[in-house]
């Protein structure tokens, strides 16, 4: 079966999709569809296909849709297709809310049509092994995972578009869904909403009302594992996962795609914890070696195989193909998404100000605002003067 396929959105994420659509020899790239018919027209030179405006012209001639529009868009365009039983691929994050969500769940069921959400940094090689690890019982059972990324877009930065000032967080929260969905992919799903706490810092002044550039999530697996996301702008770049096991530990770095086993106790001698050094030393080489033999193959070996292993994104690609065939399941399924989007609003909520039962805001918010017109006034005075 070949899979017809487009993409929606023509912005810059639409050229990892149009290329995995293009180079996997069971989908049939028909088109690119954007509102602005001169970015649509571009791609679609860039990648040998067709370029239209109205996503709703295609429905009929497709099985698969990419959604790689703005996320304000990703629930209407999702369910469009859905109801014409087109399956789709949806950019993080794939809603606005999670009660979004459920409802492209529902569609999805009822119209038996595979819906999934581009969580791609859980298909990075490390980051497979590590969960390959643990499905297969060698760290025993999870205690917890730590995961920190620091070093996020700060909010008043464009990556995607200015549609992201729309978002309470800017640039920065349109970046979360990364480490949110990574925790939930590496240590399990919250066992229910209460279980989901977080904080939120605003750390930095910008011209535009953002409301944090900091946060942090803490929530307890269903199988009772406690997982803690940090997430940081401003900062240099670090991606670290850190699952502590009842049997071993691991210790994933994604930006250079090392994984450190702890499989004995450091702190028993001196030369125990000189050993650490050599296999941690150890580690980082084998792992470079490891990353340079993967890239020197997918130079040398263009097939689509070659290149599941190595992109993410194709990763997904090739397991929703499976799925939309009916053998497999689809690769991120819309429940950790739910997941994600549930998080993210937690913080969101985390980052307004609390009100007081008689309705004014918490005293530190109402110092803010006052010291905020104090300093008015006396600029106000300083310029009459």
């Amino acid at each position: 079966m070949v899979v017809r396929t487009a993409v929606v959105g023509a912005g810059t994420v639409s050229r990892a999709h149009l290329a995995g659509a293009r180079n996997n020899p069971e989908m049939e790239l028909v088109a690119v569809c954007d509102l602005d018919e001169d970015l649509a027209r571009e791609r679609a030179r860039e990648f040998g296909t067709m370029a239209v405006t109205d996503v709703t012209e295609l429905l009929d001639e497709l099985d698969c849709l990419h959604v790689c529009t703005p996320v304000q868009t990703h629930f209407d365009i999702a369910r469009q297709a859905i109801e014409a039983g087109v399956a789709v691929i949806i950019e993080k994050p794939a809603t606005v809310t999670a009660e979004e969500v459920e409802q492209l769940q529902a569609l999805s069921r009822e119209h038996d049509t595979p819906a999934t959400v581009i969580h791609n940094h859980l298909f990075y090689p490390a980051v497979r092994t590590a969960r390959e690890l643990i499905d297969d019982g060698e760290l025993g059972h999870i205690k917890s995972v730590d995961t920190l990324y620091a070093g996020l877009t700060p909010p008043d930065q464009v990556n995607r578009g200015s549609w992201v000032f729309e978002l309470p967080g800017g640039e920065f929260e349109e970046g979360l869904p990364h480490p949110i969905y990574s925790l939930l992919g590496i240590g399990g799903w919250p066992e229910r909403d209460d279980d989901i706490s977080a904080q939120t810092v605003l750390s930095d002044h910008y011209e535009e009302d953002f409301e944090y550039d900091q946060a942090q999530v803490q929530y307890v697996s269903e199988d009772g594992a406690l997982c803690t996301v940090t997430m940081l702008s401003g900062t240099l770049p670090q991606r670290l996962h850190v699952i502590t096991g009842s049997e071993k530990s691991l210790v994933v770095d994604e930006i250079n795609q090392s994984l450190y086993e702890v499989d004995e106790d450091y702190t028993s001698s001196v030369i125990a914890r000189s050993k650490k050094s050599l296999d941690v030393s150890l580690a980082q080489v084998t792992s470079t070696l490891e990353n340079a033999k993967s890239v020197a193959t997918s130079r040398l070996d263009d097939s689509w195989e070659a290149e599941t292993e190595t992109n993410s994104h194709c990763a997904i690609f090739d397991g929703f193909v499976d799925a939309i065939e009916g053998d497999a399941d689809v690769p991120v399924p819309l429940e950790q998404s739910k997941w994600t989007i549930r998080i993210m609003e937690t913080i969101r909520d985390a980052a307004k100000p609390r009100p007081e039962a008689d309705g004014t805001e918490t005293a530190d918010a109402a110092d803010g605002d006052d010291a905020a017109e104090a300093t008015a006034d006396a600029e106000s005075v300083s310029t009459d003067l």
